[in-house]
């Protein structure tokens, strides 16, 4: 899959990637060093220039006071947040470029309420100081179709106070599928998924008794007027390739290659999408990531809202 270069796009650009990296590249190696595949996947990421990073299972990353944290931040220029330990014991991240965003700060919230607590950052723009812009990294609940549809409320609830006050870009892994209508990927045959587990964890049972897989969190922030950036860039300019999927290439007795890993922003914003590439993480990680390529123009725009939303 051809990725446009991300200093191909003729303007000043702001850069935001998702990226699950399986069990933040694995444990230390006996010399006590990270691995190489934690090592590959930041360079990837350092080599795409990012002025946000989501980050899904951080897993060693709150260990000897935070660590691997600040090895991110050197390595990658850019400032840390990690978010609560939850029972998944897989941390989300958060990393911001603060030429970008001087301003950005923690938000606090109720952890209690996730399997996995998301991480959220409150930032403004260099060009906007005077709008908040809140950034969220989620990974949203692996076991459970009702815990899932928890969290997707949780974050319409944040979605809910920056429709008044500001704007939302946020993203991760949904662990769950987007709305089948105009998707690459086809929906899950579940007659053919032999990991009954898996099953159980990614679909409803309808009353005709077969399986549908979940979609609620992709309906939830479509509701709320969020957008998914790749279906924007697919189906508004023409970048099919925006809808490949992320995650599953191994996993044919889960239904195989499925696209549960999205980046979502409010109606503004998603107008100043201009590219959303899938970066291979072959060999790094399990899944693959999502790189969204805003007009830093627009960006701007939209934060001073010039133009109504989608």
């Amino acid at each position: 899959m051809q990725q446009l270069d991300v200093h191909d796009y003729g303007e000043p650009v702001v850069t935001v990637i998702s990226l699950n990296l399986e069990r933040d590249g694995g444990p230390d190696d006996p010399c006590g060093q990270v691995p190489q595949r934690w090592l590959d996947a930041h360079q990837l990421l350092k080599d795409r220039n990012p002025d946000v990073v989501l980050r899904q299972e951080a897993t060693y990353s709150h260990l000897e006071d935070n660590r691997r944290l600040k090895a991110a931040e050197d390595l990658l220029g850019m400032k840390g947040y990690l978010s609560p330990n939850g029972d998944g014991n897989n941390p989300t991240a958060l990393f911001i470029k603060p030429d970008t965003f001087p301003v950005n700060e923690r938000v606090t919230y109720a952890a209690r309420f996730w399997r996995t607590p998301p991480t959220i950052v409150s930032a403004r723009l260099t060009e906007v100081p005077e709008t908040e812009l809140l950034l969220m990294s989620w990974h949203a609940a692996f076991n459970s179709p009702k815990g899932r549809e928890r969290e997707a409320d949780e974050i319409t609830a944040f979605v809910d106070k920056m429709a008044r006050r500001g704007s939302f870009i946020g993203g991760g892994d949904a662990n769950e599928y987007p709305l089948p209508d105009g998707e690459q990927v086809p929906p899950i045959d579940w007659s053919t998924v032999t990991d009954h587990a898996h099953k159980h964890h990614r679909t409803t049972l309808a009353a005709d008794g077969s399986r549908v897989g979940c979609t609620y969190l992709d309906q939830a922030l479509l509701t709320c007027g969020l957008h998914d950036a790749a279906r924007y860039a697919a189906h508004e300019l023409g970048q099919r390739q925006a809808l490949a999927a992320t995650a599953g290439h191994a996993r044919p007795d889960q239904g195989g290659p499925r696209r549960i890993d999205r980046v979502y922003s409010d109606g503004r914003i998603t107008r100043a999408v201009r590219a959303v590439n899938v970066l291979k993480m072959t060999g790094m990680s399990d899944h693959d990531g999502v790189e969204v390529v805003y007009s830093r123009r627009g960006l701007a725009e939209a934060q001073r809202r010039e133009h109504p939303p989608l």
